[in-house]
């Protein structure tokens, strides 16, 4: 079959969007890797499949490269945004976009996008994290192999260890990265952010993505990072976040909880791919 897309990115974490609201298409993991395999197929950190919903505008289904599907993409939801928007499917704005971590509201504020991201999850059971007699996962002694971190654990949607370093730069992202997703601690597997404070309004951050590796930049994982500093003091309500690939600006408000995302989103160039069964 010949599957048409579009790429698409936040701040370098490219996207593969798939309108499906016509045909509800939908990769099978080997499929998904194909796609996403950046030397035989399209390439991309993740999949996106705009499909019709029952309770929202639209639902979005997301895909790791490694075939997984997961919860929640914050860059993802912003690029999904202004794909809506540039083919007139919706004049709404906000929209209501359905996601396995609920309902998230983006909304195209000039040349960026706005997100609700909803509220921060901090109850072990439900980010999950397997750790007992604690109310919270904060400042939490993590130990893998020989390597000792102080890690606070914290769901947008999705599941994230948040760690703060004195020089981000020197981690060995590629090598830790894996065996923090993979911890046993971790029964979903997790996102990992190392997060510098440079100041009380500027945070640099690298992620490791669950199921996609290192990669330019995680909405959710900038928000996870900022909500993580901010709840151990390190740093203010508003930030900046910059990622490999530039920044996210975070706001976390008091007085409803809810945490706001704003970036960039990008449209990079259409085009079709033989897809086969796989």
């Amino acid at each position: 079959m010949q599957l048409r897309f579009t790429k698409m990115h936040g701040l370098g974490n490219d996207m593969i969007v798939i309108d499906s609201l016509g045909g509800g298409f939908v990769p099978t993991p080997g499929q998904a890797r194909f796609l996403c395999d950046r030397r035989r197929g399209v390439g991309a950190d993740q999949i996106l499949v705009l499909l019709p919903s029952n309770k929202a505008d639209f639902i979005m289904r997301i895909f790791n490269a490694d075939g997984s599907e997961v919860e929640m993409c914050g860059n993802g939801i912003r690029c999904l945004a202004l794909y809506i928007r540039d083919r007139g499917l919706s004049a709404k704005n906000p929209l209501a976009i359905e996601t396995l971590a609920g309902i998230i509201r983006p909304e195209i504020v000039g040349k960026l996008v706005r997100v609700d991201m909803g509220k921060p999850v901090f109850d072990p059971a439900k980010v999950p994290v397997k750790i007992r007699g604690q109310r919270k996962v904060k400042d939490t002694v993590l130990r893998v192999d020989d390597d000792t971190f102080r890690m606070s654990a914290v769901s947008m949607g999705n599941p994230h260890c948040v760690i703060p370093v004195d020089d981000v730069d020197a981690v060995p992202l590629s090598t830790i990265g894996p065996r923090i997703e993979h911890h046993p601690w971790f029964p979903k597997r997790t996102n990992v952010e190392f997060v510098e404070a440079i100041s009380r309004t500027r945070l640099k951050v690298r992620v490791w993505e669950r199921g996609a590796g290192a990669t330019l930049a995680c909405g959710t994982g900038a928000c996870a990072a900022a909500v993580g500093m901010m709840d151990l003091g390190k740093a203010g309500r508003k930030v900046t976040a910059t990622l490999p690939g530039g920044d996210l600006e975070i706001r976390w408000d008091r007085k409803t909880n809810h945490v706001w995302m704003t970036g960039p989103a990008v449209e990079v160039f259409n085009g079709s791919i033989n897809l086969k069964e796989k």
